[in-house]
């Protein structure tokens, strides 16, 4: 089997299809049964999964569509003259039976160009010498130099004469490829015909001598106008290779009852023996000393074939030299009656010189119209793009692009990767990219060695800090000011990988990161343009393919290479099966083997490859948009047309601006009244009311950011009054908003200090401030009318609230709240605080009494921490946790953990 393309030995492409489908979903379920047994995240598993499948389905695609990649590309070659291509053919199905097929039609062009080009040459040289002695003699003649008398006007008829014979074999070769033509078929006396036609050719310009040795008695049935062309066509051809001198003889003879033969035999040469399979193919001549134009023994092939009969060239005798061509033709030959094609073909007596239509270069030239009385000589195939000829029909789908004859699209096909992401992503210039794939794979396997099994911490930022790096080398805009800003806020970000133990405000912080990152590979600046670019990154796995195939074949013209991977794999294997057997059959080697390689078991080395492969396939899809980057700034919403008058936009905004400051009074009024006023009007708690419509709020404010957007694109702007208007209309709108995001923060505070604090009510605090914060860049911008540094803003205004909570320790902190609730009102959740994290421990054992503290923080949580530490999962959070002194709790203080834990502390 070739292990380039599997499937070449099955002979339909149905069940190739079938078996490329069911291997993709074998491989695809494998992956994901493996990944679930050895107790790998979801998250981990689908880009593997997907990934294996891909994979699969690419190496058993290859050998079936390679072909017609490869059929597609020659056609496009050929469109500018190029017939050199060829394509592999190693299948036995239907693409096969294309392929070969194809190669046949590719070397049938190739030799029908290659006789064009000699046909052009040939008659050019033939046309040029007649035409350029008949041009000295008419010079002559005007200029006085020769009088016109009768052997002036014999030389001008001979050259004359010798161009219509040149035209007549044309005419005939275009007769031989308009198909059979009819027979004036009458008796022919073969001794008269062979007799005239010698005649006719005379002495030739060698001085060669015709022998004429034909039966008296020899009469046949046949076209006595193309026989005599046969024979004038083997005479001339005799007399062009005959030494000065020689003889030429004619003789025939009857071949049975039905048949009789025809023969000229020179003294020249002779015919070389590789050349003999093709002398009768047109220009198939194949010395050129003699002259010619190559046409005249393909036109007598042609009238031995009219008259259902044969031509070939026959070995002289021993000891004799030349060239002997012997016809075999019918006594009487069948009738024929023309097609409509064969009609075509004729050509009346006394033709026209065919006219060959040219190609304009203007593309809206009517057509030329037909030439009905001859068939023409189709005109050549440049040999690079040009226009179109004029009535040519253009191909499908290549409006507008380059195009050769008949409107064959010119140029290499695109990719169906580049297709799917048109001129958004174009790839050019891209070679090989060897280094960035071994710094992928090197950072994928740095992961799966350092990350699984343990905490975050120093391995982590390692892992992020070196990719980073990886991507910062590999980036176009290095040198950009937002690519220096971007890449100081992704390494605070991840820092808080070894400042924070919580993993909730980690992921926060990489996927923030991420968003950052991606501004900074592509350049984008507008909103939409940030939202592509961070979907460019998931994408970059398939646009990526191409570059990823070119680099990998790559690496096999590097010698070492493939032999390390090679002796590394080999050596790994080895490694696993000999050590697991000796690590699982004694328990000294198995103890040193744990020691050495933790977690050594099927289960984790399939953990760890996932790991790997994530994290590798994760940074080489970065690499890719970062050499790579799309034209995010095309992603962007057309220009909005503004409304025609002001009104149109200004009253939905001024009801909105009613609305909001309906509101405000309603915060006003519900503010000084307090709880008395609240609970007359609403019957409801202050706590319950504050809580009740903090989501409608939040959602308000995102709304109003919508709705000046929208205002700001349909708004006009071109007087000075309709700028004012906008800016009053909005910033009102704007100013109001921020009492709205006060109310909602002041809402959350009230019901904090009521029901307690929790990380997720922290957390939509900070996204509803940052909505604020997003309001009052807003309207900043405002003020100029200018936002187009907005996005970037809002991004660093997300990261700068990030990291001040970061750095706040929110888990600390919202422990450090409830204490001082604790403290002022009695009134712990003290269940709540057992599930913070180790950032929390110490203000819990600082802040609680002893008995309380017991209950929150226990021992064996905090050894169970300690033991899975080494020096590449250290975090500061968690060895700020491992220094706290945390006794055992004394068994009143196990008894009463149970109601605590309940029930929480309600005084």
């Amino acid at each position: 089997m070739n292990a380039d393309r599997p499937l070449d030995g099955i002979r339909s492409i149905k069940a190739k299809l079938g078996l490329l489908v069911a291997a993709s979903i074998v491989a695809a379920s494998l992956v994901s049964v493996i990944g679930d047994r050895a107790g790998v995240p979801g998250w981990l598993t689908l880009p593997v999964t997907v990934a294996a499948a891909l994979g699969v389905t690419q190496w058993l695609a290859r050998g079936m569509t390679s072909p017609l990649r490869e059929m597609t590309t020659a056609a496009s070659r050929m469109a500018t003259g190029d017939y050199s291509q060829r394509v592999t053919a190693t299948s036995a199905d239907e693409v096969g039976v294309l392929a070969d097929a194809f190669n046949t039609m590719a070397a049938d062009l190739a030799g029908a160009d290659q006789q064009r080009r000699q046909l052009v040459a040939t008659v050019s040289h033939e046309l040029r010498t007649p035409l350029a002695a008949q041009q000295a003699l008419l010079e002559n003649l005007v200029d006085g130099v020769v009088r016109p008398d009768d052997a002036v006007l014999r030389t001008a008829l001979a050259q004359a004469e010798r161009l219509g014979t040149l035209v007549g074999d044309l005419l005939d070769l275009s007769r031989v490829d308009g198909g059979r033509a009819p027979l004036a078929l009458a008796d022919v006396d073969v001794r008269e015909l062979v007799e005239g036609a010698v005649a006719e050719a005379g002495v030739s310009r060698r001085g060669t001598v015709h022998v004429v040795d034909v039966p008296a008695d020899l009469p046949v049935t046949g076209d006595a106008a193309r026989l005599a062309q046969l024979l004038a066509n083997l005479l001339d051809n005799a007399d062009r290779h005959s030494p000065a001198g020689g003889r030429v003889t004619v003789s025939a003879g009857p071949d049975g009852p039905d048949r009789w033969w025809l023969m000229v035999a020179d003294e020249g040469p002779g015919i070389p023996p590789e050349h003999v399979h093709r002398i009768f193919d047109r220009f198939g001549s194949g010395d050129d000393a003699g002259g010619g134009t190559g046409i005249g023994l393909a036109i007598a092939s042609w009238v031995c074939e009219l008259h259902g009969g044969s031509i070939s060239a026959v070995s002289p005798p021993e000891g004799e030299h030349g060239a002997r061509l012997r016809a075999v033709l019918p006594r009487t030959p069948a009738r024929t009656s023309p097609s409509a094609t064969e009609s075509l073909a004729q050509v009346p007596s006394g033709p026209p010189i065919p006219r060959i239509p040219s190609i304009t270069t203007d593309a809206t030239a009517p057509a030329a119209a037909p030439d009905t009385e001859e068939p023409t000589v189709p005109a050549p195939i440049p040999a690079a793009a040009g226009p179109t000829p004029s009535g040519a029909p253009r191909a499908p789908g290549s409006e507008g692009r380059p195009t050769a004859y008949a409107g064959v699209p010119v140029g290499a096909p695109r990719p169906v990767v580049d297709s799917l992401f048109g001129d958004l992503w174009p790839e050019a210039g891209l070679g090989p990219q060897v280094r960035l794939l071994l710094l992928c794979l090197g950072v994928g396997v740095l992961s799966a060695v350092l990350l699984p099994y343990r905490d975050i911490g120093v391995a982590l930022f390692g892992v992020l800090l070196l990719g980073g790096v990886v991507l910062w080398r590999s980036t176009r805009h290095r040198a950009g000011r937002w690519t220096t800003v971007s890449s100081v806020l992704c390494v605070v970000l991840a820092s808080f990988s070894v400042l924070r133990a919580a993993e909730w405000l980690t992921v926060i912080s990489v996927m923030l990161g991420v968003v950052v990152l991606t501004t900074a590979l592509t350049d984008a600046r507008g909103f939409l343009s940030v939202v592509a670019g961070l979907a460019s990154w998931p994408l970059a796995a398939v646009r990526g393919l191409p570059l990823l195939g070119r680099t990998v074949a790559a690496t096999s013209r590097i010698n070492v290479v493939w032999p390390v991977v090679r002796t590394a794999a080999i050596s790994l294997v080895a490694l696993v099966v000999f050590g697991g057997l000796f690590a699982s059959g004694d328990a000294v080697f198995g103890s040193w083997a744990q020691a050495i390689v933790p977690h050594f078991a099927w289960d984790g080395l399939t953990f760890r490859f996932f790991v790997g492969f994530v994290m590798g396939g994760a940074l080489l899809a970065a690499g890719y948009v970062a050499l790579n980057p799309p034209r995010v700034d095309r992603v962007a919403l057309p220009e909005g047309r503004p409304v025609a008058r002001l009104w149109e936009w200004v009253v939905p905004v001024g009801l909105v601006v009613a609305l909001f400051a309906a509101f405000v009074v309603a915060q006003a009024a519900a503010l000084f009244g307090g709880h008395d006023y609240v609970q007359r009007t609403t019957g409801l708690t202050y706590a319950e009311y504050v809580h009740q419509g903090f989501g409608q709020l939040t959602a308000a404010t995102v709304l109003t950011l919508a709705t000046v957007a929208l205002a700001v694109r349909k708004a006009p702007r071109s007087t000075s009054r309709e700028r004012l208007v906008l800016r009053v209309a909005l910033g009102a709108l704007c100013a109001l908003t921020l009492v709205v995001v006060a109310s909602a923060l002041h809402r959350m505070d009230l019901y904090q200090q009521a029901y307690g604090f929790t990380l997720l009510r922290v957390l939509v605090d900070g996204f509803e401030l940052w909505l604020g914060l997003l309001v009052v860049l807003v309207l900043v911008a405002g003020v100029r009318l200018s936002g187009w540094w907005l996005p970037r803003a809002a991004l660093v205004s997300a990261v700068a609230i990030v990291l001040v909570g970061g750095l706040a320790n929110p888990e600390a902190w919202v422990a450090q709240r409830n204490i001082d609730r604790y403290q002022a009102t009695g009134k712990l959740d003290a269940a709540y605080l057992r599930t913070l994290g180790a950032d929390a421990t110490p203000a819990i054992v600082a802040g609680l009494p002893r008995d309380v503290s017991a209950c929150i923080v226990l021992p064996s949580t905090i050894s169970a921490r300690a033991s899975r530490e080494d020096a590449l999962s250290w975090n500061l959070g968690r060895s700020r946790e491992a220094s706290v002194d945390v006794a055992p709790m004394t068994p009143a203080e196990a008894a009463r953990c149970p109601g605590l834990m309940s029930g929480g502390l309600n005084p």
